[in-house]
């Protein structure tokens, strides 16, 4: 059983910053890429940023310049540090990782259950 568990969420105003970060836990080996993604409503679910485990990352061009995604291998965690915030970043904002699980050496992509941000203009 492997649980990937975000926080740092909240309501916040146009211009604005906020921080997600998002544990891993439970029957792990080790993790791969970590990466977050948002979905708006009514939209699908769309890739912001990754993160290989060397530390290489990927933004989607609405993040670029504005957001920064980091990990730290020894917690099993990855953030996201999102400035000068914009009404069109609210969503509800999903960890991911791609997990190799310590009891069958097996690699599993696992999701979070999600954390809402809400920018007010």
């Amino acid at each position: 059983q492997v649980q990937l568990v975000e926080s740092g969420g909240g309501l916040v105003q146009v211009g604005g910053s906020l921080r997600l970060s998002c544990v891993a836990s439970g029957n792990i080996f080790s993790i791969g890429t970590m990466g977050w993604f948002r979905q708006a409503p009514g939209e699908q679910r769309e890739l912001v940023a990754n993160i290989t485990r060397s530390g290489s990352s990927n933004y989607a061009d609405s993040a670029k310049g504005r957001f920064t995604i980091s990990r730290d291998t020894t917690k099993n965690t990855v953030y996201l540090q999102m400035n000068s915030l914009k009404p069109e970043d609210t969503g509800v904002y999903y960890c991911t990782a791609v997990i190799i699980q310590r009891s069958t050496r097996l690699p599993r992509l696992g999701w979070g259950r999600g954390t809402q941000v809400t920018v007010n203009s």
